[in-house]
């Protein structure tokens, strides 16, 4: 089996179909996003500038590549977070927990679903803390009871990068199954995403590559009359 290539790059696309890690940098921290596993799940390692200290957004499969590109990195890993309770976004946290000794963290619904009981339980309007960085915990209901997105803002540009799980993804919100599920989870999307934050804002999904905001805006009606 051929080893996967971790070399990272600071040539930030957002679309890794074709390349290894890539790392975005902001005024105040890194962001590297990672894929892994056979449904090409993202994994996010966001990294504080001024400490170090890192977050690492769904610990989601492959955790020897998790391992291998946190040691590439400067920083230590403070927490591990997870968007939802399905389990392609969770295969490779309590290795990665167990090998990095971080807490973890979730949704509070979604969490009981988890093969590692969170540390922290995280619902609508918190703020979760990792060093200097704090992130504003949003939940949106549909894809399942308990996503939550994170939400970092760049103190210099005033961009918000926003962490959403399968909940928003480029060209529509995530899966749902039972009837009424689909409506409220566009609602919330609507109402505590796109009506709260601009269109500079960079939508960073569970799968495939990022968006923004103001690049889906203007779908948000065709999303409701299609259904999905």
């Amino acid at each position: 089996m051929t080893s996967p290539d971790l070399t990272i790059t600071d040539e930030y696309t957002g679309d890794l179909s074709e390349t290894g890690p890539q790392r975005r940098t902001l005024s105040n921290a890194s962001i590297v996003k990672i894929s892994v596993g056979p449904m090409d799940n993202n994994v996010y390692i966001v990294t504080s500038a001024a400490t170090g200290d890192q977050l690492i957004i769904d610990a989601a499969n492959d955790a020897d590549t998790i391992r291998g590109v946190l040691d590439e990195l400067d920083g230590t890993p403070r927490t591990i977070f997870t968007t939802h309770q399905h389990y392609d976004h969770w295969q490779a946290l309590a290795d990665v927990a167990s090998a990095t000794g971080a807490p973890t963290a979730a949704g509070r619904i979604d969490a009981p679903e988890l093969p590692v009981t969170p540390d922290i339980l995280l619902d609508d309007g918190d703020v979760l803390t990792v060093g200097d960085l704090t992130f504003d915990a949003i939940h949106l209901v549909g894809h399942t009871p308990g996503s939550i997105a994170l939400a970092l803002t760049d103190p210099a540009s005033g961009v918000v990068h926003l962490f959403t799980g399968d909940s928003l993804f480029p060209g529509g919100v995530g899966k749902t199954w039972a009837p009424g599920d689909f409506d409220t989870l566009v609602d919330d999307v609507e109402t505590k995403l796109f009506e709260r934050y601009p269109d500079s804002t960079v939508v960073y999904p569970g799968h495939g590559k990022d968006t923004t905001l103001g690049t889906e805006r203007p779908s948000l009606d065709e999303w409701r009359e299609r259904g999905w």
